[in-house]
């Protein structure tokens, strides 16, 4: 100490909207990171070893389609920002979160490739959009890919501060494809998580979000998830899967149930929706509907040739335990 000044450094501090913004963006990244986990790819078929070759090619094509691309490399982008999120999370056994911090590491070349063929993506949305000013369609696919860009940069990579600007861009084209085709509900789904992200933080964090150009409402953020899990289109199954996460949050446990049961429908081999059905039901109260769903599920799982997820079986085994736990509970009650 000397004249009256420390002799600490001076501590740099992080602008207050740019915290706001920050928390909005992690929170969409989360929904994001969590849809891997229930959905193994949104697909009938779970992803094995033999993906891998084939995103390969989906991955060199990318520029040739951009809208294809981004379904092609979406699933595996996913992976790897799920087993970095789950890597860090406290409450994931050690042994998983090593698995997952190899598995995130040893993939630098899919990394590179989706780097390069993202970069290329953008670069033609952005050529697109200054060619067609007024095209809802090219802002959708310009806002399509911020958000992404957001979501990967602030989870998988780790710089927050670097992802704002993305998550910005992202929800401001989508906004602007409603104003300009009001019927594309499609673009609802990022404007919604966005708006439904901001409603669940503090008031003054809210402001500051506001600020950081982000608008709040849960009731009108659900409802355009909502709308856009009805509409037909490439985003339909994630806004289907994202609108479970939301009405479970919300404790609409029947809607949700409705949700994975018209995904069931429409994916019947991708046994972990059954999964998610036995939670649902268990967070319903519905203990006997969730030991049914264990049940098929497991009946698909002893059937199905295709890999395991990583701890899979032990999965449906505390699920079932849990279910008849709750049997036995509300039994006694009786």
């Amino acid at each position: 100490m000397s004249g009256g000044k420390s002799d600490a450094p001076a501590v740099r501090r992080r602008p207050a909207y740019l915290c706001a913004a920050t928390a909005t963006v992690l929170w969409l990244g989360a929904i994001l990171a969590t849809m891997p986990l229930v959905t193994l790819w949104k697909a009938d078929a779970l992803a094995g070893p033999r993906a891998l070759p084939a995103a390969s090619v989906g991955l060199m094509r990318f520029h040739d389609a951009l809208r294809g691309g981004i379904l092609v490399w979406l699933p595996l982008w996913l992976a790897l920002q799920a087993a970095v999120v789950l890597a860090q999370h406290p409450r994931v056994p050690k042994g998983l979160r090593l698995a997952l911090l190899v598995g995130a590491t040893i993939l630098p070349g899919l990394a590179a490739a989706f780097r390069d063929h993202f970069d290329r993506a953008v670069m033609l949305a952005d050529q697109r959009l200054r060619d067609r000013p007024m095209d809802a369609d090219a802002h959708f696919q310009v806002g399509a890919a911020a958000g992404l860009r957001a979501s990967y940069v602030a989870t998988v990579e780790g710089r927050v501060k670097d992802s704002v600007g993305a998550g910005r861009r992202a929800y401001a084209e989508q906004q602007r494809v409603l104003a300009l085709d009001p019927s594309r509900s499609d673009a609802g789904l990022i404007v919604g998580l966005y708006r439904y992200g901001v409603s669940t933080l503090s008031l003054p964090m809210r402001l500051l979000a506001r600020i950081a150009g982000f608008d709040g409402g849960r009731e009108r953020g659900l409802g355009l998830v909502e709308r856009a899990a009805a509409y037909a289109s490439e985003t339909q199954t994630n806004a289907r899967f994202a609108l479970v996460l939301l009405y479970n949050r919300e404790g609409r446990h029947a809607d949700a149930l409705r949700v994975i049961r018209e995904l069931q429908a429409r994916y019947p081999r991708n046994r972990l929706l059954w999964l998610e059905a036995a939670g649902t039901a268990l967070r319903a109260g519905r203990p006997a509907d969730a030991l049914a769903a264990v049940d098929a599920g497991l009946a698909r799982l002893s059937s199905d040739p295709r890999p395991r997820a990583f701890g899979e079986e032990a999965r449906w085994q505390s699920q079932r335990e849990a279910a008849r736990a709750a049997l036995r509970t509300s039994g006694a009650a009786q």
